[in-house]
């Protein structure tokens, strides 16, 4: 309609537009049935716009206006936005996989500037979700509920004792079962490790395990 106006012709409306005179008519009768109004004359010498056809297309141009001023406002949001990367990780890969990781990303990609949170793995897993970060780095037994997850690499966890303690004078691999009925010293709750660990001590304790506790000075 506005292409109309502008032009004087509904067929170089339609050119303007990529598109038939045809379908250009159909699209312009669309709208009538859709305002219940006849917004376009089309005679043998042509087509011209009804007053109420002028009145629709004097409308119109402040809203084609601000349409064309939202996309462009997103275009730029999005180009400001190329280049930037949030990255969420739990604490022990924060601080011994993502520095390597970091350089490694600067020698190829100079200009992608990244912000880092740190946290446990459940703390990383909700920053993703509530889309705070675009990519987490997080440890665990499972991947995170609702979150699509790929493994880049695998732990090896130890159980560290003091000198005297009669685990440091052993030969012989230590029975699990025997580890699940000990108190250990472990992560916090919401720990990716603490998590990998109390799943393989569940599932080969023979006797009741101690529950982690819910305060700072978590036991398993």
């Amino acid at each position: 309609m506005v292409a109309v106006a502008q032009t004087g012709s509904l067929g170089r409306a339609a050119a303007r537009h990529g598109m038939s005179q045809p379908a250009a008519s159909m699209r312009i009768t669309a709208l009538e049935r859709q305002l219940w109004l006849v917004l376009l004359e089309r005679g043998p010498t042509g087509s011209r716009l009804t007053a109420a056809g002028i009145a629709v297309v004097d409308w119109a141009l402040p809203v084609l206006d601000a349409a064309r001023a939202l996309v462009s406002g997103v275009a730029a949001l999005h180009a400001d936005q190329q280049g930037r990367l949030r990255i969420a990780a739990s604490m022990t890969i924060a601080d011994h996989r993502v520095p390597g990781w970091l350089m490694a990303l600067r020698a190829r990609l100079p200009e992608v500037k990244v912000a880092l949170r740190a946290g446990n793995s459940a703390q990383v897993a909700d920053m993703v979700r509530g889309r705070e970060a675009d990519l987490g780095f997080a440890e665990g037994p499972h991947a995170p509920d609702g979150l699509r997850s790929h493994t880049i690499a695998d732990d090896e966890l130890v159980v560290v004792v003091a000198p005297g303690h009669p685990w440091a004078r052993r030969r012989q691999p230590l029975p699990l079962r025997t580890l699940a009925a000990t108190p250990l010293i472990v992560r916090e709750q919401g720990s990716g490790t603490r998590d990998a660990v109390w799943e393989i001590l569940r599932r080969s304790a023979g006797t009741t395990l101690y529950p982690p506790a819910s305060d700072g000075t978590d036991s398993g």
